[in-house]
């Protein structure tokens, strides 16, 4: 078992767990569209400066890939980030976290259909099974209480969002030959075009003093959770491929609700550790990525997986 990709794996869960508690402050007094957008920004600065640092660039056929890096673009971020938010005026975010839980679903079931080379394992379903009763177990409370109903409409966007999410990361298979940090830098500043003309469309800006710690915590989101964490997401996709690395979809939620519970001193309710020890044996349970990779040539014509994780 190659526990390096469990170590990325918990590390990009951390991170995006972590971002619960920095969005809170910053859309308290920034819209909800400029942090999304800002973030993105940021990010995508921060992965351009670590391509200076690194001496990084862009192989020559990877010019010829934008049209692709901007689809990605358009389907991972700019679509959920579009449909969410608009879903979760009349959903409860604990009905939104199961639904986007559907990711990894979508992942395998569209992988066969998009990756020549792929398959649905039964290892593989079943991790993906267990990781989604994990997250269910976990917003458990909420949901039995009766304030989680699912207005149809809106429920289907976010499965939207999930899908059209799931559908990106697949589609990641087909940029060729470029280093992890290339593609995320890439990607995300094709986002960030996008999820900018957005925020000007439907929250024009406007000159205002903000406070220190909410532009401290938009500052921590774009280069902790759009930057840094988008490289280490890239990383792990090009070594483990697409269905292993959604179930950070997985990881996320739990993290975050317990770094939430820890800063804010609340106990953590018995159903979110079980939840937790639940999605970790889903992990467990997916197919060794170790051996994945000795099957077959790692994704995007990567020529060792340790040099995407060295990257």
């Amino acid at each position: 078992m190659n526990y390096k990709n469990y170590l990325l794996l918990a590390a990009i869960g951390l991170i995006w767990g972590s971002q619960f508690l920095f969005q809170d402050v910053a859309v308290a007094e920034i819209s909800p569209f400029w942090v999304g957008a800002s973030r993105s920004v940021i990010g995508t600065l921060t992965l351009v400066l670590l391509c200076r640092v690194l001496k990084l660039r862009s192989r020559s056929h990877s010019r010829n890939q934008w049209g692709l890096f901007a689809l990605i673009g358009l389907l991972e971020a700019t679509i959920p980030f579009v449909l969410v938010p608009w879903a979760q005026q009349q959903l409860d975010s604990s009905v939104v976290a199961v639904l986007m839980g559907t990711i990894p679903f979508f992942a395998l079931l569209c992988a066969p259909l998009l990756i020549r080379s792929a398959s649905i394992t039964r290892y593989g379903l079943m991790s993906v099974l267990l990781g989604f009763g994990g997250l269910v177990l976990l917003f458990w409370p909420a949901l039995s209480s009766g304030i989680g109903s699912v207005e149809p409409v809106r429920g289907l966007a976010v499965m939207g969002a999930a899908a059209s999410f799931a559908v990106a990361l697949l589609l990641l298979n087909r940029v060729k030959e470029e280093h992890p940090l290339i593609v995320a830098r890439n990607v995300l500043a094709m986002a960030s075009l996008q999820l900018v003309l957005i925020a000007f469309v439907l929250s024009p800006l406007e000159a205002s003093d903000y406070a220190a710690r909410a532009l401290g915590s938009l500052v921590y989101l774009g280069v902790m959770c759009a930057g840094v964490v988008y490289y280490l997401y890239m990383a792990l996709l090009q070594r483990t491929g697409p269905v292993f690395t959604s179930m950070t979809n997985y990881l996320v939620p739990a993290i975050g609700v317990v770094i939430g519970a820890v800063f804010n001193h609340e106990v953590v309710e018995l159903t979110t550790w079980l939840a937790l020890a639940v999605i970790v044996a889903a992990l467990m349970l997916n197919k060794p990525p170790s051996a994945e990779n000795k099957a077959r040539p790692a994704p995007h014509g990567v020529p060792t997986t340790e040099e995407s994780a060295a990257g």
